[in-house]
C-alpha cells in the first residue's frame, strides 16, 4: 500500500475505533453509574483485568502478531494453502483455549492473589473476585477466537468488521450493568454475565465476512502443520513482548491492591480514558501497518520497510502527542463529565483525573511501540521485542515502588508512562541494530514541531479555561464547553502546525483533500 492508502486505511480503522471507544465510554459511565469506585467495582475491575490480560497476550498479542505475518507469506504463495493454514489453526485454538478457559476456572482463587495480593485481607472482597473471575474467565475463549478471525480478515486487507467488532462487546457489557444486574445477586453478578454476552457478539460479527472471502472457519485438525509450527513458535516470546504494557498495568494493579480502596478504580477509569485516543489512532496504524509491512518482509525489500516504519511513527507521535497534551490539561473536566454521576463522588474525580494526567504522559510512547512492535513481528522477530520489555518491565516496577509511597496510585501512573518511554527507545535501538541506518532525523524534526505546537495549544487551553469557563461546572453547559475547548485546541495546533511547516500536518490535509474530491 501507499502512504496516502495506508492514511486512509487507518482512518477508516479509527472511524470504526472511535465508535467503539465512544461505546466503551458510555460503557465505564454505565458502571461507574451502577457501581462507582467502591470496592464491588474493585472486584469486577480485577476479575474482567486477568482475561482483559489474556486477551492482550494471546488474543490481540500472540496470535495477531505471530498470525499476520505467516498467513500473509503463505496467502501470497499459495491461496489454498492459505485457506488450509487458517482451518487449521482454527481448530487447535478452539482446543488449547478451552483447555485454557477449564485451568483458569479452577485456579481462579490462585489467580487472583497473583493479580491482586491485597484483597486477601479482606475475605469478602477476595471471595467476590474469585466469583465473577470464574464467571468472566470464558471471555478469553470467545475473544481468542475473534482474534483469529480478526487476523485473517486483517491479512485480506479488510479492516472495517475487526474494528468494529469491540463495540458489540461494550454493548454487551451495557446492558449487564443497566439491565441484568437488575435480576441477580448480587448485582455485580450481572455486569460479568454482560461481559460473555458481549464476547459472544463480538465473535459473530466476523463470520459473514469470513464467509464472504471464503475463509468461514472448518474443523482440519493438522498441528503439524509447518505454518501452524512457526506460528506456534512465534507466540511465545510475541505474547510477552506485544503485552508488555499490560504486563506493567498487572503490577501496578497489583501494587494498587494494597492502597485505600478505590485506588484501583482510579487507575482503571483513567487507563479507560487514556486508551480513547491511544485506540483511535495508535492502534489503528499498527493494525494497518502490520499486513503491509509484512507484505514488505515477504518480498525481502528492506528498504520500503524501513520507509513504512518511517511513516507510522511520523503520523502516529503527529497525533498522540497533542492529544496527550489535551488530556493532561483537560484531564479533570473530562472525567466529570464522563463519570461523575450515580455513586462516582467529586473526590473519585480529581483522584481519576490526576491518575489521567500521568498516564497521558506515556500516550506518545505507548503508540509508538504498537508501531515498532509489529515492525519485529513483520520480519518474524519475535525475541528482541521480549528482550526489552524485560527491561521495561523492570523499570517500571523500580520506578513503582519508588513513586508509589509518596504519590499513591498517581506515582504507579507515572511509573507506567516513564517505563514505556524505555521501551520505545530500547526497540528503535535494536531495530536499527538489526536492520540498519532507519532514518530517525526527519522523524525528530517533525516530533520537535510537534511538540512546539502541543505547547502552544496547552497555554492556549490553559487561558481560555481560566479566563472564560473557569465557573462552568456540571450539566449540559460544562458539555458545550468542553467541545468548545477541544475545538479551540484542536484549531490551535493545527494553526501552528501550518506555521511551522508542518509535514504531517500537509500529509494528513492532503488525503482528506483527496477523499473529498473524490465524492
Amino acid at each position: 500500500m501507499s502512504e496516502g492508502e495506508i492514511l486512509k486505511r487507518a482512518g477508516h480503522v479509527g472511524f470504526f475505533t472511535l465508535i467503539s471507544r465512544i461505546t466503551g465510554l458510555l460503557r465505564d459511565m454505565a458502571i461507574a453509574y451502577a457501581f462507582g469506585a467502591r470496592a464491588v467495582a474493585d472486584a469486577f475491575f480485577v476479575a474482567f483485568r486477568i482475561p482483559n490480560l489474556l486477551r492482550r497476550l494471546f488474543a490481540e498479542g500472540a496470535l495477531t502478531i505471530s498470525f499476520v505475518p505467516v498467513f500473509t507469506e503463505t496467502y501470497r504463495r499459495d491461496p489454498e494453502e492459505a485457506k488450509k493454514l487458517a482451518n487449521v489453526s482454527w481448530s487447535l485454538l478452539a482446543v488449547v483455549l478451552a483447555g485454557i478457559s477449564f485451568l483458569g476456572i479452577l485456579l481462579s482463587p490462585w489467580i487472583v492473589r497473583l493479580i491482586a495480593w491485597g484483597f486477601t485481607s479482606d475475605p469478602e472482597k477476595f471471595r467476590l473476585t474469585v466469583f465473577l473471575t470464574r464467571i468472566i474467565f470464558p471471555y478469553i475463549f470467545l475473544v481468542s477466537l475473534a482474534a483469529w478471525a480478526m487476523g485473517v480478515l486483517n491479512s485480506l486487507k479488510h479492516f472495517a468488521a475487526p474494528a468494529s467488532s469491540s463495540i458489540f462487546m461494550n454493548l454487551g457489557i451495557i446492558v449487564g450493568a443497566l439491565g441484568l444486574s437488575y435480576f441477580t445477586n448480587p448485582p455485580v453478578l450481572g455486569l460479568a454475565l454482560g461481559v460473555l454476552l458481549g464476547g459472544i457478539w463480538q465473535l459473530w460479527i466476523h463470520f459473514p465476512f469470513l464467509k464472504k472471502f471464503g475463509f468461514f472457519p472448518k474443523v482440519q485438525w493438522d498441528p503439524s502443520h509447518p505454518g501452524v509450527k512457526k506460528i506456534l513458535g512465534m507466540m511465545l516470546p510475541a505474547a510477552f513482548g506485544a503485552a508488555v504494557y499490560q504486563f506493567n498495568v498487572i503490577v501496578i494493579t497489583q501494587l494498587a491492591s494494597f492502597l485505600p480502596a478505590g485506588a484501583v478504580s482510579y487507575l482503571w477509569y483513567a487507563d479507560r480514558i487514556m486508551e480513547f485516543p491511544l485506540g483511535i489512532w495508535g492502534i489503528a496504524m499498527a493494525t494497518v501497518l502490520l499486513p503491509s509491512l509484512s507484505d514488505h518482509a515477504a518480498e525481502r525489500d528492506y528498504e520500503k520497510l524501513k520507509e513504512t516504519l518511517r511513516y507510522g511513527l511520523r503520523m502516529v507521535l503527529f497525533l498522540s502527542i497533542p492529544a496527550a497534551g489535551g488530556l493532561m490539561v483537560l484531564a479533570e473536566p473530562i472525567v466529570r463529565l464522563l463519570f461523575e454521576h450515580g455513586t462516582f463522588s467529586a473526590d473519585s474525580t480529581v483522584q481519576t483525573a490526576h491518575a489521567l494526567i500521568f498516564f497521558a504522559i506515556g500516550l506518545p510512547f505507548i503508540s509508538g511501540v504498537r508501531i515498532t512492535s509489529n515492525a519485529f513481528y513483520s520480519v518474524q522477530d519475535s525475541k528482541s521485542p521480549v528482550k526489552t520489555a524485560a527491561v521495561s518491565m523492570g523499570f517500571n516496577l523500580l520506578l513503582a515502588l519508588l513513586f508509589m509511597g509518596r504519590m499513591g496510585h498517581n506515582g504507579l501512573a507515572l511509573a507506567i508512562s516513564l517505563s514505556s518511554f524505555v521501551n520505545l527507545l530500547l526497540q528503535l535501538w535494536v531495530f536499527r541494530r538489526k536492520m540498519g541506518h532507519l532514518g530517525l532525523k526527519a522523524i525528530g524534526w517533525g516530533v520537535l514541531k510537534t511538540a512546539l505546537s502541543t505547547l502552544v495549544m496547552m497555554v492556549f487551553l490553559k487561558f481560555l479555561q481560566g479566563t472564560f469557563f473557569y465557573d462552568v461546572v456540571g450539566g449540559w453547559r460544562e458539555a458545550v464547553w468542553l467541545v468548545l475547548l477541544i475545538s479551540a485546541g484542536l484549531l490551535s495546533f493545527l494553526g501552528m502546525e501550518f506555521i511551522l511547516r508542518g509535514r504531517e500536518a500537509q500529509e494528513f490535509f492532503l488525503v482528506l483533500q483527496k477523499r473529498g474530491g473524490k465524492r
